[in-house]
């Protein structure tokens, strides 16, 4: 589970997506990876962490500033190192959004060496 209190920046409007101040959907996003995460960590091997591989998300009511959303995640298949997991956010009872995510579970020390590298090698084109 992951909640937030919808602000300001959080707003449509805020990140420059349209001129409305509804929560964006980059925001929506966030809490529902942060939901995931949440789910996972308890399960990681010290030096592992995950990230996102896949999602899709359905948005089916729009919140405004003020408004306290509460994300929660359910792991509902893992395929070697992908987690799968639906997810929902609501506002009381009220659906938000749904959808679903998957979260590939990586080492972190590689994952890591390997997008710097990543770096240090366009840096030098």
């Amino acid at each position: 589970m992951a909640s937030l209190t919808v602000r300001p920046a959080d707003t449509s409007v805020a990140q420059a997506l349209n001129d409305l101040p509804i929560l964006a959907t980059p925001t929506l996003i966030n809490i529902f990876e942060g939901a995931c995460t949440a789910a996972l960590s308890e399960h990681l091997d010290s030096g592992e962490t995950s990230i996102t591989s896949n999602f899709a998300v359905t948005t089916h009511a729009s919140v405004g500033v003020g408004i306290e959303i509460r994300a929660n995640a359910t792991c509902i298949e893992i395929e070697g190192s992908i987690c799968k997991f639906n997810i929902e956010v609501h506002q009381g009872t009220r659906l938000i959004a749904s959808g679903a995510i998957e979260r590939k579970i990586v080492d972190r020390v590689s994952f890591a060496a390997r997008i710097a590298a990543e770096s240090i090698s366009r840096e030098a084109i």
